[in-house]
């Protein structure tokens, strides 16, 4: 874990709020002059606490209507076996989280899709069929109550 004050903590708080905001910005948000708030992004980026900087996008305004999550056991936990179904993941573009779970299931998907026709089809050519796969069960969602990046920084 970091070793974080609490200025990079109020530091990534605002970027997780605004990432786009400017350094001078933040800086008076953080109590701060820009040169030394500078700085601190900075070696936040090189220690790899801050991994990136994103859009938002709204799935729905570019054509995307669906998002499943998908609950996939394999055939075989074995590590080879894992990194396998992994790295196929990483290759469809409609997966856009995949995480392994300790328990029954081995890994759940979130999965964003046009429309149902389409996943259907994603699901039955690229999902099902993909190495190592036993089974999978799908839950389209409803709506979203809540949806937030990073961590809360208190």
């Amino acid at each position: 874990m970091a070793n974080l004050d609490e200025i990079d903590r109020r530091i990534l708080a605002e970027l997780q709020d605004e990432g786009r905001m400017t350094n001078v910005e933040l800086a008076g948000h953080v109590g701060l002059t820009a040169p030394p708030c500078l700085r601190r992004v900075r070696a936040l980026e090189d220690s790899g606490v801050i991994r990136g900087y994103h859009a938002e996008v709204d799935p729905a305004k570019l054509g995307f209507s669906i998002m499943v999550f998908a609950l996939v056991s394999l055939k075989s936990q074995a590590e080879d076996a894992l990194r396998q179904f992994e790295d196929h993941m990483r290759t469809l573009p409609e997966v856009r989280e995949c995480h392994m779970l300790n328990g029954e299931i081995d890994f759940i998907l979130k999965i964003v899709s046009k429309d149902l026709q389409s996943f259907q089809e994603f699901l039955t050519s690229k999902l099902t069929p993909a190495p190592n796969v036993a089974s999978v069960k799908t839950s389209l969602t409803i709506r979203t109550a809540k949806q937030l990046p990073g961590v809360p920084l208190e």
